[in-house]
């Protein structure tokens, strides 16, 4: 519907313009469009992304691992519950975030760990690294990587006792791994394995990375490297934290995660091509100084951390220059600390190192607004 004025003898069309009800117009934020995707559907596709590495940590180190798993995630979903409880908020360890942290936290530990070790690392990881930051989602740190950290700083020698794996002959045989006195239990035992239920407590080991940075004399990595030894890394037969046992297992809960869009594969492959090349130079210049490239990625924790807790959404870069960014960096640093710093293993602490620095990575790659226009500088004259 239109009408005409006659105004100074010049027709003007005014047409009537039709406004949206305002009880129905809904003015927000975005997104505007949901993906569909839920808390809870995320976590427990990250639940069933860690099962293989999981089952892998039971089978080679038995049931002390499962116990080990089952500490760290009960004991996070309780002290969550008791929090929300006493700080009189919705419960919220229903969307899975906490079991998902109770089981990072038990890959990195030790399947020899009392269980006390377990409750205390749960009361670090949802308290000092979720809980007081206002929970899930403004967390600046990995939880369960803030757990770890704090449990090595003041449990040094609980957190650095490796148990041995089921099948343990290789180990035996590559030497370094044992003491003379840890030798003469092992041959009391049958065939080199060790089952689910034997008279014995517990039997310790060195792991490879911690060969690695005591090794000394001409060709010292030569047993850590070897090939018998690398293929025994990749499967899982190997001493160590339950999630830097088993590359194979490990790279299959990546797979996952890649098939379902929860990570991107920038950080990883810049985390894990980094420590690769970066290595692989500096072992080539200088051989006794460090092994290859292979051992670096499959020995340790890198596969795990660039895999699991790298790409933690809440503590990552959002932009795709900004995870390039991160992934690179956090492996300059786990480098660093494997050659030439006081631990064996630098995982935990470049990747923390490295979420205090996201905001930044952020805010300097974070793309243009649309039709943003920068201001010219003002020409004095």
């Amino acid at each position: 519907m239109s009408e005409e004025l006659n105004s100074d003898n010049k027709n003007i069309e005014v047409s009537n313009i039709r406004l949206p009800e305002t009880d129905k117009l809904v003015v927000s934020t975005s997104p505007h469009i949901h993906g569909g995707g839920s808390i809870q559907k995320i976590m427990l596709i990250v639940i069933i992304s860690l099962l293989p590495a999981c089952f892998a940590g039971v089978y080679y180190f038995g049931i002390s691992a499962l116990l080990v798993l089952l500490y760290c995630t009960v004991g996070c979903v309780v002290i969550e519950s008791l929090w929300c409880h006493f700080q009189k908020k919705p419960q919220t360890w229903k969307d899975g975030s906490a079991v998902v942290t109770g089981l990072l936290l038990g890959m990195n530990l030790s399947a020899g760990v009392p269980w006390w070790v377990c409750l205390l690392g749960s009361g670090l990881a949802i308290v000092l690294g979720k809980q007081l930051f206002g929970g899930l989602g403004y967390n600046p740190f990995n939880p369960a990587l803030v757990a770890r950290v704090g449990l090595l700083i003041g449990l040094p020698k609980i957190m650095t006792t490796w148990v041995i794996p089921k099948n343990f002959e290789y180990m035996r045989s590559a030497g370094g791994f044992f003491n003379a006195e840890q030798l003469k239990h092992l041959d009391k035992l049958s065939n080199g394995t060790v089952g689910f239920m034997t008279n014995i407590d517990s039997l310790t080991c060195a792991t490879p990375l911690g060969i690695a940075g005591t090794a000394s004399g001409q060709n010292p990595f030569a047993g850590i490297q070897s090939h018998e030894a690398l293929t025994n890394y990749f499967w899982g037969n190997v001493g160590g934290c339950l999630g830097e046992t088993s590359a194979v297992a490990l790279i299959l809960g990546g797979v996952i995660l890649l098939a379902f869009r929860l990570i991107k594969w920038h950080i990883p492959v810049a985390y894990i091509g980094t420590v690769a090349i970066l290595t692989g130079i500096i072992s080539h210049f200088y051989p006794s100084l460090t092994p290859g490239p292979m051992f670096h990625v499959l020995a340790g924790g890198l596969l795990l951390g660039a895999i699991f807790m790298a790409t933690d959404m809440v503590t990552s870069p959002m932009t795709v220059k900004g995870a390039l960014i991160f992934g690179v960096c956090c492996g300059v640093v786990t480098t660093a600390i494997r050659i030439w710093g006081s631990y064996p293993e630098g995982v935990s602490f470049s990747i923390l190192f490295m979420n205090a620095f996201v905001p930044l990575i952020d805010r300097f790659t974070i793309g243009k607004p649309f039709g943003f226009v920068k201001k010219e500088k003002a020409v004095s004259k």
